[in-house]
């Protein structure tokens, strides 16, 4: 999946329909990491982002992942992949 709109779609349809009633109350301000392709998610507080995505990359190790600020406007997405056994990340 190449294009950016569609992948912000993707996963801020997943976070608005699955996540965010299971999640908002109580947590505003905290990350959730989602996988788009599988609706896995990870929650931690803020700052805490890097974490997360390494919880969902010991599950999937090609998560695609989309991050959201709950109780806010979309963060932005990373892309994560194992090169060589070392997790790295790309940022848009």
């Amino acid at each position: 999946m190449s294009d950016k709109k569609e992948f912000a779609r993707m996963g801020n349809e997943i976070y608005e329909n699955k996540i965010r009633p299971l999640v908002e109350e109580g947590n505003k301000g905290k990350m959730v990491a989602i996988d788009i392709e599988s609706g896995a998610y990870e929650m931690g507080g803020s700052g805490d982002e890097i974490d997360c995505i390494h919880r969902l990359l010991d599950k999937n190790q090609d998560a695609k992942i989309w991050l959201v600020r709950i109780g806010y406007e979309e963060v932005y997405r990373r892309s994560w992949r194992l090169l060589n056994g070392t997790k790295t990340v790309s940022r848009s």
